[in-house]
């Protein structure tokens, strides 16, 4: 295991609620199955803010919603009207200052609003769906996860001396495939992180999607840091999808399937029936890794931004807005495996060319957020009585409802 080293004290910080956060700029990356956009480009530099606590090159690359600007050669001295190349600088530099303008908002926001009441407040959600800079992002996320609750000090650096978990070599495996090109995280830094998270919480069944979401707020954020939001994500939306028992994945598939149904009954049938593809293919990699291994970065960063304050009902949106933009392709196609493949990673041509514009078809299907939320309730809460009913019977009946179909089924109409 990697030995934690302090933070170093010269970089930047912001102080919160007595608490010192270091601006750190995160590491644009991608999954290995997942493509960069080339054409992204950042910000050009300019003059910090007064008060010091923004870097004077602000990490704006086009992860950051609605911002996307080059710098433009200087106007000749010749020239008597505004030249073309002085009206892009001027548009730059106003992109540049909005940009600033809504990292202090944040930065404000966080000091206002108190972590446990971040994801009640319409403020929040305004900011959120604005955009969130990502010179910001890992503290935004650390307060919509409400992370320094769960922050207990010397608590992280005593989990990762304990003994191995039995899942450290599927870790390392899933590691070089997920993130074969991003070396500061074969530095420990990931093992670690996990490793302490399941020697804190035993009873967590591995998957690949633990790799995954742990990489990405790694590079986000330090170590320490990631590994807080990290349980805080965990414990607040997720970790009933890493469950020795597969009880909600299988209701939230179910429910997906038949919001697909809702939205698109043709495209349902050809999906779930005519190509016998069951929700949970879709699903358990999708919601298990939090799209990060379907969509392009900064569609997925945009996603997580707006997941952790809407929750759960957010990812069937997602899922959905996935769905229906891949119609076209799914009922032209007789291939299941290629159906499927299309659903899991879908061709950048075939979505939206702005992660905004792709979060504009999740408020466009049809669905409502309480209704899924109360049928998740009821339905996990029917499929464990089911279980605790099935284990109190004698054994040879126990035997016999072994062999019958499983208690949630799937849509298949």
């Amino acid at each position: 295991m990697k030995s934690i080293t302090p933070i170093d004290t010269d970089k930047p910080k912001v102080q919160v609620k007595d608490v010192d956060f270091e601006l750190v700029k995160p590491t644009v990356h991608h999954l290995a199955i997942i493509d960069e956009d080339p054409g992204a480009s950042s910000l050009p530099d300019s003059i910090p803010p007064e008060g010091g606590l923004l870097r004077a090159s602000s990490p704006a690359f086009s992860i950051v919603s609605g911002l996307s600007a080059r710098k433009a050669p200087p106007a000749s001295k010749n020239d008597v009207r505004p030249s073309a190349g002085s009206e892009a600088s001027a548009t730059a530099q106003q992109e540049v200052e909005a940009h600033r303008q809504r990292e202090l908002r944040w930065i404000s926001m966080i000091s206002s609003v108190p972590a446990a009441q971040a994801r009640k407040n319409k403020k929040v959600r305004r900011l959120l769906w604005e955009g969130v800079p990502a010179s910001v992002r890992y503290l935004v996320w650390a307060h919509l996860t409400d992370s320094k609750a769960k922050r207990t000090d010397n608590v992280y650096y005593k989990l990762i001396q304990r003994d191995p978990v039995p899942a450290v070599t599927a870790i390392e495996r899933d590691l070089r495939r997920v993130f074969p090109e991003e070396g500061q995280l074969h530095d420990g830094s990931l093992v670690n992180v996990l490793q302490a998270y399941l020697t804190m919480v035993p009873d967590t069944h591995y998957s690949r999607g633990l790799t995954v979401i742990a990489g990405h707020l790694l590079l986000q954020s330090p170590e320490e840091d990631a590994f807080w939001t990290f349980v805080s994500l965990m414990d607040t939306h997720l970790r009933s999808y890493f469950s020795t028992s597969p009880a909600q994945m299988e209701v939230d598939a179910t429910l997906f399937g038949k919001a697909v149904e809702v939205n698109d009954p043709t495209l349902a049938k050809k999906v779930f029936v005519d190509m016998d593809i069951p929700p949970a293919s879709l699903c358990r990699p999708w919601f298990s890794a939090l799209f990060l291994e379907a969509l392009p970065l900064e569609h997925s960063q945009r996603v997580w931004d707006i997941f952790l304050f809407e929750g759960v009902p957010f990812l069937f949106r997602v899922g959905l807005a996935i769905v229906l933009r891949c119609k076209a392709q799914v009922m032209q196609s007789s291939e299941r495996d290629n159906i499927l493949n299309l659903l899991l990673h879908p061709p950048s041509g075939i979505l939206p060319d702005t992660a905004d514009a792709f979060l504009e078809l999740t408020t466009a299907v049809k669905l409502k957020d309480g209704d899924v939320l109360k049928q998740r309730a009821k339905l996990f809460d029917a499929q464990m009585k089911r279980q605790a009913q099935s284990r109190t019977l004698p054994s040879q009946t126990s035997s016999m409802s072994s062999t019958t179909a499983p208690s949630i089924s799937l849509p298949r109409r």
